[in-house]
């Protein structure tokens, strides 16, 4: 299915009833990352999982910014009359959540923000270098985002009183402690590490997260 939103079209596939709940990928995937936990969730929600611009069955476009996909994210909601909607956002797609939240609380009912950062600097030297080394051999921009943003500060996050569990891996490209930071100045924050788990390692193809998914969301 595809809507118009923020100007683009985006591209979503709808299945299950219940409330709206909106999941949304990481960088250079698609909505097919969650093809395995979807059939849990569909139950107990209606769920969109999305395709964001420049990625997927999505419309082009040369805006390649984290502030322009909140705004879709906002725009998506609106017109799909879901707000407001549960949000599960992996990586890119929980910078998306987060901004979106910050811009416009009213519209996200809860958020599950998995392997999320607030700039660059949250990366590992590791996850640095590794998406340095990508961008060079394929040249897609859409790796040249997450070395470039977000550039979200801690006191204006702490202002989200969204209900949100921050979660991450141990092994995350992004530090742990940036998790363990974020979920401390959010004042309804949940903070969930996974052991032995990386950055894709618990979320690509997984649905290792269902239970936890599930209480937060009830």
């Amino acid at each position: 299915m595809f809507a118009i939103a923020n100007s683009i079209s985006i591209a979503y596939e709808k299945s299950g009833a219940g409330p709206p709940l909106v999941l949304l990928h990481g960088c250079t995937e698609d909505r097919h990352i969650f093809d395995r936990l979807v059939p849990g969730l569909t139950p107990r929600f209606t769920v969109y999982a999305v395709d964001s611009r420049n990625h997927g069955e999505s419309g082009k476009s040369a805006d390649f910014h984290y502030a322009t996909m909140a705004d879709d994210l906002l725009a998506l909601i609106d017109c799909l009359g879901l707000a407001p909607a549960y949000v599960l956002g992996f990586s890119d797609g929980a910078i998306v959540s987060l901004m979106a939240s910050m811009k416009h609380p009213e519209s996200i009912r809860k958020q599950i923000l998995l392997g999320v950062n607030l700039r660059p600097a949250d990366l590992t030297e590791e996850g640095t270098a590794f998406l340095k080394d990508l961008l060079d051999r394929t040249g897609d921009p859409r790796l040249a985002i997450p070395l470039q943003e977000p550039d979200i500060r801690l006191e204006d996050a702490a202002r989200v009183a969204v209900p949100t569990l921050v979660a991450g891996g141990e092994n995350d490209i992004i530090r742990p402690e940036s998790f363990r930071e974020l979920a401390a100045v959010l004042p309804n924050a949940e903070l969930l590490i996974l052991s032995g788990h990386d950055h894709v390692s618990y979320v690509v193809d997984q649905d290792i997260l269902l239970p936890d998914i599930l209480r937060f969301f009830s």
